[in-house]
């Protein structure tokens, strides 16, 4: 039987997530984006929060909640900060989730237990690295190479736009590089852990962004970087079906993220809406600015239950592709309409720094691009209908 119902456990994690993005994220939120800071000390205690590895078993440090708790958690996040909210999301969907699905036994045990950690000591984040310079939407025209080489893969190439991969807390990357050819001629793509600090492996931090400014970006560079052999995830050449199942994942993430930061701006513009005063009334009881706020109700209440659903899907191990790239799809355009009156709302204050539309109008403009273009998932979409 069919239930909108969240339970007791999902309930308490929203409570527990808005509390800690209201009292510790958002006093902050204004001056991490000002300064470009990545902070180690937020990250830290979302990781005390229990916030990573929420899907991973308890018998590799995991807290085995869901996805729908997860994606709860990245909801409530990115309804008070896009950047912290994107660490989170990146954490898990990108970097711990292809060790969880596609690691051995010994990097599942070597790794997971650090990436899930809820104590500071030991703790870290994955990243994963797939986006090339000139390897976008396109990610079949990587050229990163590994090659093996005496029992050592040596990778050569670079990455690019690359979350959580080079703060102090990055522990390890996933690699997608091509490691050869198949018997047709195309390129056979594999994954490989390269851990930080390894030679030839050097992260740099990318500045200068117009949104998520307190995240961390990289632009990774391999020079002959050698990793053991037994670094490889999973088998040689599947490297792009595990970098399509990890999209698929991340999609449900950047959906939490459109659609908590959709609810963050729909309250503000709300709240805004009932303290300033026009024409001897609160602008909100005008049916112009009252209209937009309906709107922005409607279209956030229709996100949220296909985005729900399309977790649901994922934890009843059913299909969810088709419903993943549709939620993505929809929540970030949904977050789009609602910045954009929500900066309408609030008239010349929404464009100043002062007020968090400013901010959730700059956050919302990745969601449309990052972990497949809006454009990539009609494609997705079509492809699934028949088309």
């Amino acid at each position: 039987m069919l239930s909108y119902d969240l339970t007791d456990e999902q309930e308490i994690l929203r409570k527990n997530v808005r509390d800690f993005a209201e009292q510790v994220i958002a006093p902050k939120a204004r001056e991490l984006d000002e300064q470009e800071t990545f902070s180690v000390e937020i990250t830290t205690q979302m990781a005390e929060l229990g916030l990573f590895g929420m899907f991973v078993s308890e018998d590799l440090g995991g807290t085995d909640m869901g996805y729908v708790a997860y994606i709860i958690a990245v909801e409530e996040l990115a309804r008070v900060d896009g950047s912290q909210a994107a660490t989170v999301a990146a954490g898990n969907s990108l970097g711990i989730g292809p060790i969880f699905y596609f690691g051995s036994d010994e990097q599942k045990r070597h790794w997971l237990p650090r990436l899930c950690a809820t104590e500071t000591e030991g703790f870290c984040l994955a990243a994963f690295g797939l986006t090339e310079p000139n390897a976008g939407s396109d990610a079949g025209g990587s050229k990163t190479t590994a090659k093996l080489v005496d029992s050592q893969w040596v990778i050569n190439g670079s990455k690019i736009f690359i979350t959580n991969s080079s703060n102090p807390l990055a522990g390890v990357t996933i690699v997608q590089a091509v490691t050869g050819r198949r018997e047709d001629g195309r390129k056979e793509y594999s994954c490989i852990l390269v851990p930080a600090g390894t030679e030839g492996f050097r992260p740099t931090t990318m500045h200068n962004k117009l949104m998520w400014r307190a995240s961390d970006t990289g632009e990774l560079f391999f020079d002959d970087c050698k990793v053991p052999q037994e670094n490889l995830l999973g088998e040689r050449g599947s490297g792009f079906h595990q970098m399509l199942q990890t999209l698929d994942g991340g999609r449900l993430s950047i959906a939490a993220m459109g659609l908590g930061c959709a609810q963050g701006a729909f309250e503000a513009a709300l709240r805004y809406s009932g303290e300033r005063v026009q024409f001897g009334k609160p602008i909100g009881k005008n049916q112009a600015v009252a209209f937009k706020l309906a709107d922005m109700a409607m279209e956030i209440e229709a996100a949220r239950n296909m985005l729900y659903k399309a977790c649901w899907l994922k934890e009843q191990h059913r299909p969810y592709e088709k419903l993943a790239a549709m939620s993505k799809l929809y929540c970030s355009e949904v977050a789009r309409r609602a910045v954009h009156s929500a900066v309408q709302i609030h008239g010349g204050y929404g464009l100043m720094k002062e007020y968090d539309v400013e901010r959730f109008y700059r956050d919302q403009r990745l969601l449309e691009i990052g972990e497949g273009t809006s454009e990539v998932q009609r494609i997705v979409i079509s492809r699934h209908i028949g088309c």
